[in-house]
């Protein structure tokens, strides 16, 4: 059978009224500022990196990576977040589908806690782990028998990027699992599916988009991390340098060429961070519409 239009039969079409009520020129007085703000706040400042970086020619530019210590840096910094970023995903899976999943006493603190690192300066974190790991830290005498260096080596700058990062993967799941609900699940369960194979099969298809943003977010974080990172370093040059403690090194020692250089990679990231985060949002609205006509 054919689809019959209001047209068709002699009726009038009805269109959506617009929920914007501004005057023409207050619209284009806001987008203007919003404009004005993106362009003051982001495209000038990485504009500027990179015209800094090429100021001296290419030949400077990629010099400036021909340096041990910063071939170090760039080094540690992908391990660190080799390190944290797989940690993070693993905790952020399995504290989503606990909070989405199932009902238990605690939930809500369980949930604030895991926001604690958004509302705790980097800095603190840092210190944080100074306190519990340094010569002189509570659990000084237990790192000190088991001959373990944590704070100003790589397992503290490790420890303090997975607490700054930790959040972003089970914050991003949660709501999205939340939404999705536990329909699917216990139709392959009542089917038989092990809860392995449900995971497999049902959960993890269903999440993949945001669990891949998610993901993206928290490489670019780890990568990017400064505070908590520059207080458990040490700034061991060439052994616990990051790229951006590097370049703050670099930066005070007035080679600002070199400096304005590394610091493209971390906002050449930051650019292909964008780029993908778009088109991953962009997949996942399609696959919930997608998901809305079926």
């Amino acid at each position: 059978m054919s689809e019959i239009n209001a047209t068709d039969i002699g009726l009038p079409t009805l269109r959506a009224a617009s929920v914007v009520t501004e005057r023409r020129p207050v619209r284009i007085a806001l987008i203007a500022v919003a404009v004005a703000f993106l362009l003051l706040f982001l495209v000038l400042p990485v504009a500027a990196v990179f015209q800094q970086a090429f100021a001296k020619g290419l030949g400077a530019y990629f010099e400036s990576f021909a340096d041990a210590d910063a071939l170090a840096a760039i080094e540690l910094t992908v391990l660190v977040a080799a390190i944290a970023v797989p940690f993070n995903l693993v905790f952020g899976i399995a504290a989503s589908w606990a909070v989405a999943k199932f009902e238990f006493t605690g939930k809500a603190l369980f949930v604030t806690l895991i926001d604690l690192p958004f509302s705790v300066s980097p800095v603190v974190a840092g210190l944080i782990y100074i306190l519990l790991f340094g010569s002189q830290g509570y659990l000084a005498p237990l790192t000190q028998s088991l001959d373990l260096q944590i704070v100003f080596a790589v397992p503290g700058i490790v420890l303090a990027t997975i607490f700054v990062t930790f959040p972003l993967v089970a914050r991003q799941l949660i709501p999205l699992m939340q939404e999705q609900g536990i329909g699917d699940e216990e139709a392959a369960l009542t089917l038989g599916a092990s809860g392995f194979h449900v995971f497999r099969t049902v959960t993890l298809p269903n999440i993949k988009w945001g669990l891949l943003y998610s993901v993206l977010l928290c490489n670019a974080r780890a990568m990017g991390e400064f505070g908590a990172v520059s207080v458990v370093s040490g700034h061991i040059r060439g052994l616990t340098d990051t790229v951006p403690l590097h370049v703050e090194i670099l930066y005070n020692e007035y080679n600002f060429v070199a400096a304005f250089a590394v610091a493209s990679l971390l906002a050449g990231l930051a650019l292909v961070t964008l780029v993908i985060k778009s088109l991953l949002e962009w997949r996942y609205a399609d696959g919930l519409a997608a998901s809305a006509r079926h």
